[in-house]
């Protein structure tokens, strides 16, 4: 059943069929109007947040903590609004409750209000300081230590010019720790390198904003070929409280990524199966977690998706995939050869915040470690493996079992981050698949309530925890 669909009902002979439900006007009015309370609770949490950022530690990354300077307070750096603890997390449940209910109630809102509120929403936090990671920091180091210092990215850390005024800046996670990106965003840092601190944040922070447009506008599009309701998947990603406060306010280039891997699910279903594979393929050339679609396209049984064929698909990746590779072997030689060992060595580290990590803190069994993390590891590849097998049989639709991989890597992911849950949500909008729907803001709830927690003074070491 399709996340728009009917729901079931019972006709006079007894037996089920599918039929729209009917409402009058005194029905009509008062879902609207819970709609509409929705959307005025998004654009008032939204704002609070973003006029208090600059004073709220809790909202800052960690190496901000003694105060945001000038040129990083954004905007509203002048408020002196400090929410605290206690204030930033009514104020950020507040912002769940208020996005389930606009989701739960979009079918009734105008198109115009949803897109505006989406749009008013990212301004705001565009404008505000980074928020709650270092991260926004690292892309730019890596950047200057190819650019500026001559150094490969890929092979040596932060750590290697401790004398850069970027340095302290840096997260102490990552100070160590080689660049885990793919060379189209590595190439790109390159360029911002030269930038000072508050332009280069404010350059990705308008990046992420303008690639979270993009992929509204995509799923847009793609709800439209798949006959979703075109309001309620746009609401359910781009009103997405991780994405806002945690994607675009901390500037991630998850958001860079997902736009050309939407763009390349959005041209498959147009029967464009070269360029869909290729703009996949230049997704994972930015994080490797974009490739994780391009296996369910291929494995659809027959070449249903449009009279897309599989040969088609094959050459697009491919030849993108060459061209990618000479581009990263002239700027960075066989550096990023490295990248998926120093991708497992950050994941096997964990976090209690992640799903794992949290209930082996319940249990008593400590963090997440290496051993765990290879048990991780293989139960999410039986399930994408199993995924798969079910798209090459025809009995799961392609974008479906990609949302359903991505709830996969989410629960099993030994380190897991509030903005992940980015990589989740368009395929959940266009999966077609209510389930998948329910899990996708079941997730947003449970992975919101675990950030929620870190915002409790010693939350990760409280009984239980």
């Amino acid at each position: 059943m399709s996340v728009n669909s009917p729901p079931l009902g019972v006709t006079q002979s007894g037996r089920f069929e599918l039929r729209a439900p009917t409402l009058d006007a005194r029905t009509r009015v008062p879902l609207s109007r819970i709609g509409l309370v929705g959307l005025a609770g998004m654009l008032a949490t939204g704002l609070l947040v973003s006029i208090s950022a600059a004073s709220t530690d809790e909202l800052l990354p960690q190496t901000l903590w003694s105060g945001a300077p000038v040129g990083l307070a954004g905007s509203f750096g002048h408020t002196g609004i400090n929410l605290g603890s206690a204030g930033l997390t009514i104020t950020l449940g507040l912002m769940f409750v208020s996005y389930v209910v606009t989701v739960g109630f979009a079918r009734r809102l105008s198109a115009v209000l949803v897109l505006g509120t989406i749009s008013a929403l990212y301004a705001l936090i565009l404008l505000g300081p980074p928020l709650a990671s270092t991260d926004i920091f690292s892309y730019q180091f890596y950047g200057r230590i190819g650019h500026i210092y001559g150094f490969n990215p890929y092979l040596a850390g932060p750590g290697a010019l401790a004398g850069d005024s970027l340095y302290p800046l840096i997260g102490s996670k990552w100070i160590g720790t080689p660049t885990v990106y793919g060379p189209v965003f590595t190439g790109l840092s390159y360029l911002l390198a030269p930038l000072s601190i508050a332009a280069s944040v404010f350059a990705y922070k308008a990046i992420a904003t303008l690639s979270s447009l993009a992929i509204v506008a995509l799923v847009w599009n793609g709800a439209r070929l798949r006959g979703v309701d075109q309001v309620k998947a746009a609401a359910l990603v781009g009103l997405n409280p991780l994405i806002i406060v945690y994607g675009i306010g901390g500037g991630h280039n998850d958001l860079l990524m997902l736009a050309p891997m939407v763009a390349g699910i959005v041209l498959v279903l147009q029967g464009r199966g070269r360029l869909g594979a290729s703009s996949i393929v230049v997704a994972a050339a930015i994080k490797v977690t974009a490739g994780l679609m391009l296996p369910f396209a291929l494995a659809d049984a027959r070449g249903r998706i449009a009279g897309t064929r599989r040969r088609d698909l094959l050459i697009g990746a491919g030849v993108t995939a060459a061209v990618l590779a000479a581009f990263a072997f002239m700027l960075f030689g066989t550096g990023p050869l490295h990248l998926p060992a120093t991708i497992e060595n950050v994941q096997s580290k964990g976090n209690w915040q992640s799903i794992p990590g949290f209930i082996g803190a319940r249990l008593g069994f400590g963090s997440v470690g290496q051993p765990a993390a290879l048990v991780l590891s293989a139960a999410f590849a039986v399930t994408v493996c199993w995924l798969l097998w079910r798209v090459w049989r025809g009995s799961l639709d392609w974008i479906a079992a990609g949302g359903w991989a991505a709830v996969a890597l989410l629960v099993t992911a030994a380190s897991l981050l509030p903005w992940y849950i980015a990589w989740l949500m368009p395929l959940a909008a266009l999966g077609r698949d209510r389930r998948l729907w329910r899990v996708s803001l079941l997730l947003t709830v449970v992975i919101g309530c675990f950030q929620l927690l870190a915002y409790i003074p010693h939350a990760s070491s409280l009984p239980g925890l």
